[in-house]
Protein backbone atom coordinates (compact mmCIF):
# COMPACT_ATOMS: atom_id res chain seq x y z
CA UNK A 1 0.00 0.00 0.00
CA UNK A 2 1.70 3.30 -0.95
CA UNK A 3 0.23 6.24 1.46
CA UNK A 4 0.85 9.87 0.65
CA UNK A 5 2.45 10.46 4.27
CA UNK A 6 3.72 8.51 6.98
CA UNK A 7 3.90 9.68 10.40
CA UNK A 8 6.40 8.85 12.67
CA UNK A 9 6.36 8.43 16.67
CA UNK A 10 8.85 7.89 19.03
CA UNK A 11 5.69 6.34 20.89
CA UNK A 12 2.15 6.13 21.12
CA UNK A 13 0.62 9.07 21.43
CA UNK A 14 3.60 11.53 20.08
CA UNK A 15 1.60 11.43 17.02
CA UNK A 16 -1.72 12.72 18.27
CA UNK A 17 -0.14 15.53 20.19
CA UNK A 18 2.16 17.17 17.86
CA UNK A 19 -0.09 16.71 14.65
CA UNK A 20 -3.40 14.84 14.63
CA UNK A 21 -5.34 18.23 13.35
CA UNK A 22 -3.12 17.56 10.26
CA UNK A 23 -3.62 14.32 10.19
CA UNK A 24 -7.42 14.59 10.40
CA UNK A 25 -7.50 17.25 8.05
CA UNK A 26 -5.37 15.53 5.15
CA UNK A 27 -7.60 12.60 5.59
CA UNK A 28 -10.46 14.62 5.07
CA UNK A 29 -9.10 15.91 1.57
CA UNK A 30 -8.78 12.04 0.44
CA UNK A 31 -5.05 11.77 1.54
CA UNK A 32 -3.87 8.03 2.44
CA UNK A 33 -2.38 8.31 5.78
CA UNK A 34 -0.70 5.69 7.97
CA UNK A 35 1.67 5.90 11.63
CA UNK A 36 4.61 4.12 12.88
CA UNK A 37 5.20 4.11 16.80
CA UNK A 38 8.85 3.22 17.42
CA UNK A 39 8.06 1.69 21.32
CA UNK A 40 5.09 0.76 23.18
CA UNK A 41 5.79 3.19 25.40
CA UNK A 42 6.14 0.54 28.13
CA UNK A 43 7.88 2.93 30.36
CA UNK A 44 4.98 5.54 30.64
CA UNK A 45 4.19 6.04 34.58
CA UNK A 46 0.67 4.75 33.95
CA UNK A 47 -0.85 2.13 32.28
CA UNK A 48 0.81 -1.22 30.72
CA UNK A 49 2.43 -1.58 27.30
CA UNK A 50 -0.38 -3.76 26.62
CA UNK A 51 -3.35 -0.57 27.31
CA UNK A 52 -1.16 1.28 25.58
CA UNK A 53 -1.40 -1.03 22.72
CA UNK A 54 -5.26 -0.73 22.66
CA UNK A 55 -5.56 2.79 23.01
CA UNK A 56 -3.49 3.14 20.24
CA UNK A 57 -5.90 1.55 17.66
CA UNK A 58 -8.59 3.60 19.19
CA UNK A 59 -7.18 6.72 18.45
CA UNK A 60 -5.81 5.47 15.03
CA UNK A 61 -9.98 4.75 14.37
CA UNK A 62 -10.99 7.80 15.51
CA UNK A 63 -8.25 9.62 13.36
CA UNK A 64 -9.28 7.55 9.98
CA UNK A 65 -5.56 6.57 8.98
CA UNK A 66 -5.23 3.52 6.99
CA UNK A 67 -2.54 1.10 9.00
CA UNK A 68 -0.67 1.74 12.49
CA UNK A 69 2.23 -0.44 13.04
CA UNK A 70 4.63 -0.75 15.99
CA UNK A 71 8.30 -1.57 15.48
CA UNK A 72 8.75 -2.58 19.20
CA UNK A 73 11.92 -0.69 19.75
CA UNK A 74 12.93 -0.46 23.77
CA UNK A 75 11.24 2.89 25.07
CA UNK A 76 13.91 4.89 26.35
CA UNK A 77 17.22 3.10 25.32
CA UNK A 78 17.06 2.88 21.72
CA UNK A 79 19.45 4.39 19.74
CA UNK A 80 19.96 5.51 15.95
CA UNK A 81 22.36 2.92 14.74
CA UNK A 82 22.03 1.03 11.94
CA UNK A 83 19.88 -1.68 13.01
CA UNK A 84 17.12 0.44 14.39
CA UNK A 85 17.72 2.84 10.77
CA UNK A 86 17.27 -0.42 9.03
CA UNK A 87 13.66 -1.31 10.27
CA UNK A 88 12.82 2.01 9.92
CA UNK A 89 13.80 2.25 6.71
CA UNK A 90 11.94 -0.60 5.81
CA UNK A 91 8.48 1.16 7.02
CA UNK A 92 9.52 3.61 4.43
CA UNK A 93 10.01 1.47 1.62
CA UNK A 94 6.60 -0.33 2.82
CA UNK A 95 4.81 1.90 2.29
CA UNK A 96 6.50 4.65 0.19
CA UNK A 97 5.31 7.81 1.43
CA UNK A 98 5.91 11.55 -0.16
CA UNK A 99 5.54 12.88 3.23
CA UNK A 100 7.37 11.62 6.47
CA UNK A 101 6.01 13.38 9.86
CA UNK A 102 8.47 12.75 12.83
CA UNK A 103 9.19 13.85 16.40
CA UNK A 104 10.30 17.64 17.33
CA UNK A 105 14.16 17.95 16.73
CA UNK A 106 14.70 18.93 20.71
CA UNK A 107 12.30 17.98 23.60
CA UNK A 108 11.69 17.19 27.28
CA UNK A 109 11.49 13.51 26.65
CA UNK A 110 14.96 12.20 25.63
CA UNK A 111 13.51 9.37 23.05
CA UNK A 112 12.12 12.83 20.54
CA UNK A 113 15.20 13.96 19.34
CA UNK A 114 16.49 10.63 19.27
CA UNK A 115 13.46 9.42 17.10
CA UNK A 116 13.60 12.78 15.20
CA UNK A 117 16.90 12.04 14.30
CA UNK A 118 16.77 8.11 13.88
CA UNK A 119 13.74 8.62 11.50
CA UNK A 120 15.16 11.80 9.23
CA UNK A 121 18.32 9.52 8.79
CA UNK A 122 16.27 6.55 8.14
CA UNK A 123 14.25 8.94 5.09
CA UNK A 124 17.56 9.50 3.25
CA UNK A 125 19.59 6.73 3.61
CA UNK A 126 15.97 4.98 2.52
CA UNK A 127 16.85 6.23 -0.88
CA UNK A 128 19.87 4.31 -1.16
CA UNK A 129 19.83 1.52 -4.01
CA UNK A 130 23.03 -0.01 -2.40
CA UNK A 131 21.21 -0.40 0.71
CA UNK A 132 19.33 -3.70 0.96
CA UNK A 133 16.01 -5.16 2.74
CA UNK A 134 13.43 -7.27 2.68
CA UNK A 135 10.70 -7.90 3.98
CA UNK A 136 8.71 -11.58 4.29
CA UNK A 137 11.61 -12.33 1.85
CA UNK A 138 10.46 -9.81 -0.87
CA UNK A 139 13.65 -7.25 -1.40
CA UNK A 140 12.24 -4.06 -1.11
CA UNK A 141 13.06 -0.95 -4.02
CA UNK A 142 14.56 1.86 -2.80
CA UNK A 143 12.50 4.76 -1.91
CA UNK A 144 13.28 8.46 -0.70
CA UNK A 145 10.56 10.55 0.37
CA UNK A 146 10.06 13.79 -0.57
CA UNK A 147 9.80 15.89 2.40
CA UNK A 148 10.86 15.23 6.11
CA UNK A 149 8.62 17.62 8.47
CA UNK A 150 9.07 17.54 12.06
CA UNK A 151 5.82 18.51 14.56
CA UNK A 152 6.11 20.47 17.76
CA UNK A 153 5.63 18.46 21.16
CA UNK A 154 6.82 19.81 24.62
CA UNK A 155 9.14 22.37 23.90
CA UNK A 156 7.73 25.87 22.15
CA UNK A 157 9.98 25.59 19.06
CA UNK A 158 9.08 27.92 17.02
CA UNK A 159 7.16 26.73 13.71
CA UNK A 160 8.62 27.23 9.87
CA UNK A 161 5.00 26.92 8.84
CA UNK A 162 1.63 26.02 10.57
CA UNK A 163 -1.29 24.39 9.15
CA UNK A 164 -4.51 25.41 9.61
CA UNK A 165 -6.30 22.34 11.50
CA UNK A 166 -9.84 24.88 12.02
CA UNK A 167 -12.86 22.94 12.41
CA UNK A 168 -10.68 19.52 13.40
CA UNK A 169 -9.59 20.70 17.15
CA UNK A 170 -12.13 19.01 18.59
CA UNK A 171 -11.51 15.32 17.24
CA UNK A 172 -7.68 16.28 17.94
CA UNK A 173 -8.41 16.14 21.64
CA UNK A 174 -10.83 13.09 21.10
CA UNK A 175 -8.13 11.50 19.61
CA UNK A 176 -5.54 12.14 22.47
CA UNK A 177 -8.13 11.04 24.89
CA UNK A 178 -8.18 8.16 23.45
CA UNK A 179 -5.31 7.28 25.55
CA UNK A 180 -7.62 7.24 29.00
CA UNK A 181 -4.43 6.31 31.31
CA UNK A 182 -2.47 9.03 30.15
CA UNK A 183 -3.91 11.96 30.27
CA UNK A 184 -5.54 14.31 32.85
CA UNK A 185 -8.60 12.30 34.76
CA UNK A 186 -9.73 13.84 37.95
CA UNK A 187 -10.55 10.53 39.09
CA UNK A 188 -7.21 8.83 38.64
CA UNK A 189 -5.32 7.24 41.67
CA UNK A 190 -1.99 6.80 39.57
CA UNK A 191 0.88 8.91 40.06
CA UNK A 192 0.94 12.18 38.38
CA UNK A 193 3.17 13.28 35.85
CA UNK A 194 3.59 16.45 33.43
CA UNK A 195 0.97 15.35 31.18
CA UNK A 196 -1.53 14.17 33.26
CA UNK A 197 -2.47 17.92 34.67
CA UNK A 198 -5.61 19.65 33.65
CA UNK A 199 -2.84 22.26 32.41
CA UNK A 200 -1.20 19.79 30.21
CA UNK A 201 -4.62 19.47 29.11
CA UNK A 202 -5.99 22.60 28.39
CA UNK A 203 -2.53 23.66 26.42
CA UNK A 204 -4.23 21.41 23.78
CA UNK A 205 -6.38 24.49 22.96
CA UNK A 206 -4.50 27.71 23.85
CA UNK A 207 -1.02 25.98 21.86
CA UNK A 208 -3.38 25.54 18.68
CA UNK A 209 -5.25 28.79 19.15
CA UNK A 210 -1.95 30.80 19.44
CA UNK A 211 -0.58 29.36 16.41
CA UNK A 212 -3.43 29.69 14.83
CA UNK A 213 -4.00 33.70 15.33
CA UNK A 214 -0.55 34.32 14.12
CA UNK A 215 -1.91 33.45 10.98
CA UNK A 216 -5.22 35.07 11.39
CA UNK A 217 -6.95 31.70 11.55
CA UNK A 218 -8.49 29.85 14.92
CA UNK A 219 -6.37 26.67 15.07
CA UNK A 220 -2.91 25.57 14.01
CA UNK A 221 0.08 23.27 14.49
CA UNK A 222 3.49 23.94 14.16
CA UNK A 223 5.91 22.08 12.15
CA UNK A 224 9.72 22.60 11.40
CA UNK A 225 11.41 21.86 8.21
CA UNK A 226 15.13 20.28 6.61
CA UNK A 227 15.25 22.33 4.01
CA UNK A 228 14.21 25.71 2.30
CA UNK A 229 10.24 25.42 1.81
CA UNK A 230 9.18 26.54 -2.01
CA UNK A 231 5.78 27.81 -3.04
CA UNK A 232 4.61 28.11 -6.71
CA UNK A 233 3.16 31.74 -6.29
CA UNK A 234 2.50 34.34 -3.20
CA UNK A 235 -1.25 33.28 -3.31
CA UNK A 236 -0.33 29.89 -1.91
CA UNK A 237 0.59 31.44 1.38
CA UNK A 238 -2.35 31.83 4.39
Amino acid sequence: MKLDILAFGAHPDDVELGCAGTILKEVSLGKKVGIVDLTRGELGTRGTAEIRDQEAKDAAKILGVLIRENLAMRDGFFVNDEKHQLEVIKMIRKYKPEIVLCNAVDDRHIDHGKGSKLVSDACFLSGLMKIETSIDGEKQEAWRPKVVYHYIQWKNITPDFVVDITGFEEKKVEAIMAYKTQFYDPNSNEPATPITSKNFFESLNYRAQDLGRLVGRDFAEGFTVERCLAVNSLENLL
